[in-house]
């Protein structure tokens, strides 16, 4: 049978949901989100289907970065590294009011999850407040952790479709080596905070040479569960110069991802675990540029991914639908870059000179 990457995504969409209504049996108010999310995203496979019978293809996956702005600045951060996350408050960045256009569209769209990233997230509160009205998305917020105090746990209390994925390297030796000195502790009370609340929340993990023996292991993941996390999410490494390209996962070390990630989903039933891009690799290549999921930067500029920052058109200026039909997506899924094989996280970050080639020929056209 051919692959069928709507087919594929739509399987995932449902595993994800089934695995988070087993995972948070023991929430009621959290359990009752996950059911009436679940019918949302029903609804939303239906769209989604419906417009591919059209031959339009609508990914149900949407990375948004709503802020360049971080407090932090972890080693090896590929946003700093691209110059797209800085200290300061950036200029021209999109409005709360123009995220919230941008959430109903894709609600309008089927598309049933919106990442929330940075930058820090946290440092946009009108934009999560935006988020927290579109009950039919599931927002998870990718934060450092350190802004999650009172003020956000009232709002992530109150509306269950925001999930903050709070990012945690390993023990506190390491993880303070490659965020900071403090930011284990910072990162390990907001968990409490949140669990204190009786809240679901997880864990996101770059996965890298140094870490890898760590982040699977059963002192590990039985610490993170017991400080009241439901979800991990495994991102592989992706080398963001010569000197880091050590630090990403060998193809040994890959398989051992994937390998460990189907072990933990039989063996800790009580969490959910999800591998990128591990998880592409039955998808018949990367799912980035629309084919599963595309990325909104702070600017409006819609990306491949966060780690391919190119663009050639602005959400400004245009509808969600025509960005997913933007020349440079139709090219890198017409020229087959995103089957090509790589080394680390990312395909496109690898073959980043045939990006800014197609980029440089359509404005010479």
């Amino acid at each position: 049978m051919a692959f069928n990457i709507q087919r594929y995504m739509t399987r995932g969409v449902i595993r994800v949901v089934t695995d988070s209504l087993r995972a948070t049996a023991g929430n009621k108010e959290q359990k009752e989100y996950f059911k009436s999310f679940a019918l949302a995203s029903r609804a939303a496979s239906k769209k989604r289907y419906s417009a591919e019978k059209k031959g339009e293809h609508i990914p149900p996956f949407l990375i948004a970065s709503i802020t360049s702005s971080c407090n932090l600045h972890c080693a090896g951060c590929y946003s700093r590294s691209n110059s797209a996350c800085c200290d300061s408050e950036p200029v021209d960045q999109l409005s709360g009011e123009e995220w919230d256009k941008i959430f109903t569209e894709a609600d309008d769209l089927g598309i049933s999850f919106i990442l929330l990233a940075g930058g820090e997230p946290l440092l946009r509160y009108d934009v999560i407040t935006a988020a927290a009205n579109h009950k039919n998305i599931l927002f998870p917020v990718f934060t450092n952790g350190t802004y999650l105090q009172s003020k956000y746990l009232d709002l992530f209390d109150e509306n269950r479709n925001l999930i903050p994925i709070i990012s945690i390297e390993g023990d506190e030796k390491t993880t303070d080596e490659r965020r900071g000195n403090g930011v284990y502790s910072q990162v390990t009370k907001a968990m409490q905070g949140v669990k204190g609340r009786g809240m679901v929340f997880g864990a996101s993990v770059t996965v890298t040479t140094e870490n890898i023996d760590e982040v699977f292991s059963d002192a590990f993941l039985d610490g993170l569960y017991n400080l009241g996390c439901k979800a991990v999410i495994f991102v592989e490494y992706v080398p963001v110069t010569d000197e880091s390209i050590h630090l990403a996962p060998s193809e040994e070390q890959e398989a051992f991802i994937r390998k460990s990630v189907k072990k933990l989903r039989r063996k800790r039933r009580n969490m959910v675990f999800i591998s990128f891009p591990g998880d592409e690799k039955s998808s018949g290549g990367c799912v980035a540029a629309g084919r599963g999921f595309f990325h909104i930067n702070s600017h409006g500029g819609a990306e491949p991914c966060p780690f391919s920052p190119y663009s050639d058109i602005n959400v400004r200026n245009t509808s969600l639908k025509e960005a997913l039909d933007s020349p440079l997506f139709r090219a890198l899924q017409a020229e087959g870059l995103l089957q090509d094989d790589h080394i680390g996280g990312c395909t496109l970050h690898m073959n980043k000179d045939k990006v800014e080639a197609i980029i440089n020929a359509e404005a010479k056209a």
